[in-house]
């Protein structure tokens, strides 16, 4: 009877001019195979990879250092110096100290605020009711998001002067409607851009009640100013907000109008949650970008009238360019970064467990 000869299994050998690798029999021809460790190479693919990627990203980077880090380095040596017309000072953190006592720059500061809450809430409700409407089936509705996002790609100041004339209280066209419609007295027409009393003292005057200065609220030319600005911004967050809502899948919304929901349970239990991550970028951007507001205050009103509508940007420039107090001027734009960055934090730990990026 014939028995088959099984093969023995071979240890693996290690031969001169291997270099140290395993070096296996081959199965087949009889031949020795080398197992060579795929890791280096895996990691060299890696690192010419990173280093191509770097190479791409350092043009880009070299602006961004040369045009926004440096700068801002540069105005923190500027605020630790007295500057004069040929030398300077090193004073430290005197400029920094005398902040909190400028009466000036408290009241730039507030009305900062003032334009920041009166312009980021509404512009962001507004933009959000236009985008719902404009999402649905509406009648040439690619001609109504143009037309409101004109606004946005509008010159600011072309746009600020057009306002003005808006709002000047004997040719403009806004007291000619208030004045037909019989709102406001003729003889005496709201002056807008040139009242610097607040809006609380002014309603209340009418009843015959006044008001301390504290809780006269922000000056009517703030407001006019504020209502230039939310124009402005409605056009950007219409836009992003119609794209998070055809992000949003059709599915969930039937689903939930299956289940019994009308049409305000949709929108608040599915699409405003799942609009979260665009309202909080929107929240963001917006916030930052009020707090920067030159512009339009700057043709408008030039900060007046009294300091009403003068921004911590607008006193900022008139440290600057006005007063030739470099280093003062340094040290609020520091102060306000550093506000900036505050309320940016801030907002990213508060929304952190509220927005829904599922």
């Amino acid at each position: 009877m014939f028995t088959p000869k099984l093969a023995s299994a071979k240890p693996a050998v290690h031969r001169a001019g291997t270099h140290g690798r395993r070096v296996e029999p081959d199965g087949v021809n009889g031949k020795l195979a080398t197992s060579a460790s795929p890791k280096p190479l895996a990691s060299r693919r890696r690192l010419q990879e990173a280093v191509h990627a770097y190479l791409y990203l350092l043009p880009a980077g070299l602006v961004l250092v040369a045009f926004h880090l440096c700068p801002v380095f540069y105005a923190v040596y500027i605020s630790l110096h007295k500057w004069s017309l040929f030398k300077e000072r090193f004073v430290g953190l005197a400029n920094y100290a005398a902040l909190p006592f400028d009466p000036d720059f408290r009241q730039s500061l507030g009305v900062t605020f003032y334009y920041v809450l009166g312009t980021v809430p509404f512009a962001l409700a507004i933009s959000l009711a236009l985008a719902l409407l404009l999402f649905g089936n509406l009648y040439a509705k690619g001609l109504y998001r143009t037309i409101y996002f004109l606004p946005y790609v509008t010159s600011v100041v072309a746009a600020a002067v057009v306002w003005s004339w808006i709002y000047n209280p004997q040719y403009g066209i806004l007291n000619y409607v208030l004045v037909k419609l019989g709102v406001c007295n003729p003889q005496s027409p709201p002056q807008w851009l040139l009242e610097p009393r607040g809006v609380f003292q002014l309603a209340l005057s009418q009843l015959g009640v006044s008001v301390p200065d504290w809780l006269a609220g922000p000056s009517l030319a703030l407001i006019a100013v504020t209502a230039m600005g939310v124009w402005n911004t409605i056009g950007f967050n219409m836009i992003v907000f119609l794209a998070g809502l055809g992000a949003i899948p059709k599915e969930l919304q039937e689903a939930a109008r299956i289940d019994g929901a009308d049409e305000w349970l949709v929108f608040r239990h599915v699409t405003l949650p799942l609009l979260s991550p665009t309202t909080f970028f929107l929240t963001v951007i917006g916030t930052i970008r009020a707090f920067q507001a030159f512009n339009q205050i700057y043709v408008m009103t030039k900060g007046g009238p009294l300091g009403t509508t003068r921004t911590v940007t607008m006193y900022i420039y008139s440290r600057f360019y006005e007063s030739h107090d470099v280093g003062f001027g340094a040290a609020i734009a520091m102060v306000l970064l550093l506000i900036i960055l505050a309320f940016t934090l801030l907002q990213f730990r508060v929304a952190a467990e509220r927005v829904t990026y599922q």
